[in-house]
């Protein structure tokens, strides 16, 4: 192939690249399954977000839409998530702001919903009905953003810029988990209690040789927003020291009697589940005769609250019913640990202790760049008030040579000339600032200040 002659461009050079068939296909391959692992489909590990998830908060934050302010049409967010971040369709963008304000997803939702935002069983409604701004705990997210703790990067088309990486001041990855199938790899990591989670990073930073097998001392284990119990510590084990397992869920489930009827009400569901998914599924076993003694179901679940109640025929053995449907129904699920994350820009398979070092590293830089921020800004004043309070002694000689001078360029010439000695900045600063705050009570406030 390399041998074929190719005809010529307008310039005289070959106007076809000859190449082989099976490198090309490679390369794309690669450069695809790599475009979706890192910029799509796996969260960071330092603030256990996804790309499109992250340019939805940087998006809210930057345009004020925040817990102090009124909430906004979804429809307005995801225009401007999708104008200045993130080019893909208006759908994909929607959906993945609506997670992060779900109760049922997420155990510490990052958005604040208003509207109707779905249930585990129903979509929500069009973007266009719905209004949305930050939560809260979504500020801790951002904290710090705006003194230089991350480094931003240009969007696709160079008219804006965004964070790499939120600042991420609690460990979000643990916290709200994630899901996501990259090419080749997927994962799936369940949510977990705030408290618990800070403990064991409070914990890692006091004693940084800890194992998974201490800090599983703190974190005993996922947390589901939905309910439900953990059946066995086996599937937690194994999924916190190799960071892959399986997690069985039971629903919490009653039995009630009240001397006239016999009930088994479920107050809490496994996690991904649905009450209407776990109705539908008994009534079928009932209608196929694989489970008797229920003669009614009932969803009386209302305003958050889950209460799906089976009524029982007389003298229906309660117990054994309640474990048919556990065995039957979505009653008992497995959740499959699989906590994949970009850890340094590279997929891992990380395990508890792996996760909280990530995290911690990175408040590390956080809290390092702030406080150098911070400092950088406290020299810079006090190069002004050092200023400031030198142009005290000499206003006479300053007024005189601003009233002097042909134009701002010669004052601040003068300004920074042998008489008087100021620096650029100081000098722009008193052409700035009103002259009558340089009295007796301005110097007593900017000798305080230093």
């Amino acid at each position: 192939m390399s041998d074929t002659t190719l005809p010529p461009g307008d310039d005289g050079a070959p106007g076809i690249e000859a190449i082989e068939i099976q490198e090309e296909m490679e390369q794309s391959f690669l450069d695809y399954a790599m475009s979706v692992i890192v910029a799509r489909a796996l969260p960071d590990a330092r603030d256990g977000l996804k790309p499109v998830h992250r340019r939805i908060l940087w998006g809210m934050y930057d345009t004020n839409v925040r817990p102090d302010r009124s909430h906004v049409k979804c429809a307005t967010v995801v225009g401007e998530v999708m104008g200045h971040y993130h080019p893909h369709g208006d759908s994909a963008i929607y959906d993945a702001l609506v997670r992060l304000g779900q109760p049922f997803s997420l155990r510490h939702p990052l958005i604040d919903p208003h509207g109707n935002f779905g249930s585990p069983s129903d979509p929500p409604a069009a973007m266009r009905y719905t209004e949305c701004r930050l939560s809260p705990l979504a500020m801790h997210m951002l904290a710090g953003i705006d003194e230089d703790t991350v480094d931003f990067e240009d969007n696709f088309d160079g008219s804006a810029s965004e964070p790499h990486v939120l600042p991420s001041r609690f460990p979000n990855l643990l916290v709200n988990g994630g899901q996501g199938i990259a090419v080749g790899m997927a994962t799936n990591i369940p949510p977990h209690n705030l408290g618990e989670v800070v403990d064991a990073a409070n914990h890692l930073l006091a004693n940084p040789d800890a194992n998974n097998l201490d800090l599983m001392a703190f974190v005993k284990g996922p947390d589901f927003p939905t309910g439900g119990q953990i059946l066995g510590r086996a599937g937690i084990h194994a999924a916190y020291t190799t960071g892959r397992g399986s997690i069985r869920i039971r629903a919490t489930a009653e039995i009630e009697e009240d001397g006239k009827s016999t009930r088994i009400v479920v107050s809490e569901i496994p996690y991904q589940t649905s009450v209407e998914a776990i109705e539908e599924k008994a009534a079928e076993l009932v209608d196929r005769r694989e489970i008797e003694g229920i003669r009614e179901i009932r969803n009386e679940s209302a305003k958050g609250r889950t209460r799906l109640v089976f009524y029982l025929k007389k003298d229906a053995p309660a117990l054994v019913i309640l474990n048919q449907l556990y065995k039957g129904t979505p009653l008992q699920s497995s959740f499959a640990v699989n906590m994949v994350a970009l850890d340094d820009g590279v997929p891992r398979t990380m395990t508890l202790r792996d996760t909280l070092v990530s995290w911690v590293g990175h408040q590390v830089e956080v809290v390092t760049r702030r406080s150098e921020f911070r400092l950088r800004k406290a020299r810079d004043r006090e190069h002004i008030v050092e200023g400031l309070l030198k142009a005290i002694d000499m206003i006479d000689a300053i007024i005189a040579l601003i009233r002097g001078s042909e134009d701002r360029a010669a004052a601040r010439e003068g300004l920074m000339g042998d008489g008087f000695g100021f620096s650029e900045i100081q000098a722009n600063h008193i052409l700035d600032m009103a002259l009558g705050r340089l009295t007796r009570l301005g110097r007593t406030d900017l000798e305080a200040e230093l």
